[in-house]
């Protein structure tokens, strides 16, 4: 962006309500002739053919990305804000992770950022969480396009996350809830391609398992209480759209959850 010249202004005296005070005239600045707006105007086109030619020589300036053609090595930027989701909850489960990433990577001889999004969701380490239900990002957004379900814990007896509901529909990527979260359990990802036919399967629960933060489960030392403690959650499931409720314009209708484009599975 240029610099903004400012405003040209002249002290002249003027007559109001009978009074004579100084204010602030504008200089009228004189219509320029046909000349010079032609002269402009070539000399734009010029300036923008030239930084095209630049290109020719210097290709590795090139910013356009061909896409869908480079989809299999296209790399994002890191502060690049995609699709929201929950962070891996702790190192082991990051390392777990890493491992499994490295092992695909190797079996299918492509790039580790595509493999990782073909494992993320399917990788069981990052099913647990670091949420509270302490509703901070739901109170920063300011589409309202999250909300957070909670629920009275059968073993621990404190609040817990229920469902992490996020629209999709309406989210501007402001990253305004990952930054309010205090817990750092969520963030913002490069996947960006969620084009769908109706616009209900851009809603949906973020988190797999209800229930208290890792840490909470992890100190429990018995198996079968630690069971008891999470319960498995649908991505599609809950009190949101895809499961009965209507948005404007959309009956509502339960659908069923989209094929696995990952796996081939419907």
């Amino acid at each position: 962006m240029g610099m903004i010249r400012s405003i040209e202004t002249v002290t002249a005296q003027r007559v109001i309500a009978g009074k004579t005070i100084s204010v602030s005239v504008v200089q009228r600045k004189q219509t320029p002739n046909k000349l010079s707006i032609a002269f402009n105007a070539v000399l734009g086109l010029l300036k923008g053919m030239w930084l095209t030619l630049t290109y020719f020589w210097s290709p590795e300036k090139v910013v356009t990305r061909m896409y869908p053609e480079n989809r299999d090595t296209l790399q994002l930027t890191e502060r690049f804000r995609g699709n929201l989701r929950f962070k891996f909850p702790n190192e082991t489960a990051h390392k777990s992770h890493a491992a499994l990433l490295e092992h695909i990577t190797h079996e299918t001889q492509t790039l580790p950022e595509v493999a990782s999004e073909w494992i993320r969701d399917e990788d069981p380490t990052r099913w647990y969480h670091n949420c509270t239900g302490c509703s901070k990002c739901e109170e920063a957004c300011p589409n309202a396009s999250i909300r957070i379900l909670t629920r009275q814990g059968e073993i621990l007896e404190d609040r817990e996350i229920d469902r992490f509901v996020w629209r999709l529909d309406s989210c501007m990527f402001c990253n305004a809830c990952v930054l309010a979260c205090p817990w750092d359990a969520i963030e913002m990802t490069g996947g960006f391609e969620n084009a769908v036919y109706d616009r209900r399967l851009l809603v949906y629960c973020l988190n797999k398992l209800a229930g208290p933060r890792i840490n909470l489960i992890q100190d429990e030392q018995d198996a079968a209480v630690r069971a008891r403690m999470i319960d498995p959650r649908e991505r599609f499931g809950g009190p949101i759209p895809m499961n009965g409720a209507g948005l404007p314009n959309l009956p509502p209708v339960a659908l069923p959850a989209p094929p696995d484009v990952s796996t081939g599975a419907a």
